[in-house]
């Protein structure tokens, strides 16, 4: 008999607290990652007030300097802790795969001069429009638009773009180019990027509309990942008949692997929210484990450099936590975490690597605090044990902790 009856993670996109002890082999616009710290410049720069997340014990997890808003609470409600990454990378399907027990040894093929000629003129040839060479680099996705959607407008064609993750991203005005259309080409670039010297974790669609000067991204971005290399523990979930939910871009990052019930992608992290508390409300989810990532945190905030408006989007999403925690049952597990850093006042507009903070909360604890310093794939093994499953690849289970 499970511990606890359902588990709902939700993971936090890019909340890292503090630079990783390997950040400076990792570099964001040449400078090593060793000094970012999302959640405490975020806290230090423009403040935080988070009284929901810091009522679980936020403010509790051990740092080198205390989060300068966020207090730390002398009887919190939940268990708190910070997780390292093993893995090679610190990107999106790095974090979430770890998260879910694999350790990524050889990291994606990245992009910084551009994608080769090759990869350019099979798409060219499939899809029957150009692409702009110009913008064949890692680019801001905002700027991007900005820079070639005007030409776009005019020439009909394709703005491909990278970062510094393992993505080939394709951005399309909808009036220019149907969505659909943008689907298809980007399905032809996810079936020529499925192997080295051109290994790709994602393939992503970027619509936009507006007119030049105030174009806008929309919601019908799509990620066209590949396949675990491995079972993960949303694998090992589905295979004993467990109900697994996803939120959001969850399905898109392991390529709908191990997932029986997909709730759909997210408009806005509320929008998220509202579909976690619709499946935890659905009288048809009464066993099993939602995996839920809110994204506007990386997209719309960390990768622009914008830590008021990241600042502003944690509020959003503390406010809306004792609605999370109301629609739990007795015996329902929270745990709330990050799969990346993206600090918006670090340099270059990438992400960071980062520790990422781990919260867990339940209605029956009788008892509170912290756990262990541990690892991403820690999360995975812990749901594992709860459920009477095999763990994954790697990580250790603190279940006998959370009492």
């Amino acid at each position: 008999m499970s511990k606890f009856n359902r588990i709902h993670l939700i993971v936090l996109d890019s909340v890292g607290i503090g630079a990783a002890p390997d950040a400076n082999n990792f570099v964001n616009a040449g400078v090593p990652d060793g000094a970012s710290d999302t959640l405490g410049h975020i806290s230090k720069t423009v403040g935080l007030n988070v009284p929901n997340m810091a009522k679980l014990g936020l403010g509790n997890i051990p740092r080198e300097q205390p989060l300068k808003t966020v207090p730390a609470e002398s009887n919190p409600t939940g268990y708190a802790t910070k997780l390292e990454e093993v893995s090679l990378g610190k990107d999106t399907m790095t974090g979430h795969w770890e998260i879910m027990g694999l350790n990524i040894t050889e990291p994606f093929d990245t992009f910084w001069n551009g994608f080769p000629e090759e990869i350019l003129t099979q798409i060219e040839e499939f899809s029957g429009r150009k692409v702009i060479r110009e913008a064949n680099k890692p680019y801001s996705g905002t700027a991007v638009i900005d820079d070639f959607g005007p030409r776009q407008m005019e020439t009909g064609e394709l703005i491909i773009y990278t970062s510094a993750d393992p993505v080939l991203q394709i951005a399309a005005h909808e009036d220019i180019i149907p969505v659909e259309e943008l689907y298809r080409i980007c399905e032809f670039a996810r079936s020529i990027t499925l192997e080295r010297p051109a290994l790709l974790g994602r393939i992503i669609a970027r619509p936009y509309v507006g007119e030049p000067g105030s174009f806008t991204r929309t919601s019908n971005r799509r990620d066209l990942a590949i396949s675990p290399f491995a079972p993960t523990v949303l694998d090992k979930l589905n295979e004993a008949g467990i109900d697994t939910y996803s939120v959001g871009k969850i399905s898109d990052i392991f390529n709908g692997e191990g997932i029986n019930h997909d709730m759909g992608h997210n408009k806005s992290n509320n929008h998220g929210v509202d579909n976690l508390i619709k499946a935890m409300t659905s009288e048809d989810f009464k066993h099993g484990f939602s995996f839920t990532n809110l994204v506007d945190f990386d997209a719309l905030y960390g990768h622009r450099r914008n830590p008021q408006g990241y600042r502003d989007c944690l509020h959003e999403f503390d406010e809306r936590l004792p609605e999370i925690i109301a629609a739990m049952k007795e015996d329902d597990l929270l745990m709330i975490t990050a799969d990346h850093g993206n600090d918006p006042t670090y340099a270059g507009t990438d992400h960071t690597r980062e520790y990422i903070p781990f919260l867990a909360y339940s209605p029956s604890f009788k008892c509170s605090g912290l756990i262990p310093v541990g690892h991403f794939a820690d999360i995975s093994a812990t749901i594992a044990d709860n459920f009477g499953v095999e763990k994954a690849m790697i990580g250790e289970s603190f279940l006998d902790k959370l009492v």
